[in-house]
C-alpha cells in the first residue's frame, strides 16, 4: 500500500480561544476522495483552511509526502490547490486576468491554455468581462478553471458546488472523480449528496458552537 500523500497527526484547531476539534488524525492517499462532514460550527472550513496553510492557529502535525509542511511550505503550496467557499476572484478583473494573476507565481500558461480552461468550464465569450458583471455561478466557474490548469496532486475544496447549476454539478463531480482516477487526492466539504462512481471516504467532525 502506498504511503499517504497528506497525513494529519494530533491536530487541534479552531478560532481565537475556542478549539473546534481536538487530537484529530487522518490521512489521504493518492486516488482518494475524502469528504469532511459535520453540522455547521464543527470546524469544516477551519480544518480546510489549516490544511491549505491559510491558518496557523493549530497544534499537531501536517505531513505532505512524509515531510512537515511548515518545513517544506513552498513545495507543499506548489503541489496543493485550495478553492474556498467564496469564489475568490478580483471583481474588477476579467476571468482571463484573474487566471493570469493567480498563476503568475505558480505556473506559466499561454493565453490559449487559459482560454481552453475557461471554455471547459463554460465561460467562452465571457473571458474579457469584469467578474463583477458575472453571475454567482459564472464567478464560481472562474475559480473552477484553476483546477483545469493546475498540475497539483492535492485539491482542497470548500463547498465547490456552490452556485453551480445541475449540469455543472454533474460535470464537476466527474471532474473530481477523474482527478482521483489519475492519481490525485481530494479533500472537500459539501452539503451536496455526491453521485460519483468511485468510493468517497467520510471524515465526521462532531460538536457544535
Amino acid at each position: 500500500m502506498s504511503s499517504p500523500l497528506l497525513e494529519v497527526k494530533g491536530l487541534t484547531g479552531g478560532w481565537f480561544d475556542r478549539d473546534l476539534f481536538n487530537d484529530l488524525s487522518f490521512s489521504v492517499s493518492r486516488a482518494e476522495i475524502l469528504q469532511v462532514e459535520g453540522a455547521n460550527g464543527t470546524g469544516k472550513t477551519t480544518l480546510l483552511r489549516i490544511l491549505a496553510m491559510l491558518s496557523a492557529r493549530y497544534t499537531g502535525e501536517l505531513l505532505f509526502d512524509g515531510e512537515n509542511v511548515r518545513k517544506t511550505r513552498q513545495y507543499y503550496q506548489r503541489n496543493m490547490v485550495f478553492m474556498g467557499h467564496a469564489a475568490g476572484n478580483q471583481a474588477i478583473l476579467s476571468p482571463m486576468e484573474n487566471l493570469r494573476w493567480y498563476f503568475s507565481s505558480r505556473e506559466a500558461f499561454s493565453d490559449q491554455q487559459l482560454m481552453k480552461a475557461l471554455d471547459e468550464v463554460g465561460l467562452y465569450g465571457f473571458e474579457d468581462s469584469p467578474c463583477h458583471s458575472l453571475s454567482a455561478g459564472q464567478q464560481r466557474r472562474v475559480s473552477l478553471a484553476r483546477l483545469h490548469l493546475s498540475s497539483a496532486p492535492l485539491w482542497i475544496l470548500d463547498e465547490p458546488f456552490t452556485a453551480i447549476d445541475k449540469q455543472g454539478v454533474a460535470e464537476l463531480e466527474q471532474f473530481i472523480a477523474g482527478h482521483a482516477e489519475r492519481g490525485g487526492a481530494v479533500v472537500l466539504t459539501t452539503h451536496h449528496q455526491l453521485d460519483i462512481s468511485r468510493q468517497v471516504t467520510a471524515l465526521k467532525l462532531g460538536g457544535s458552537l
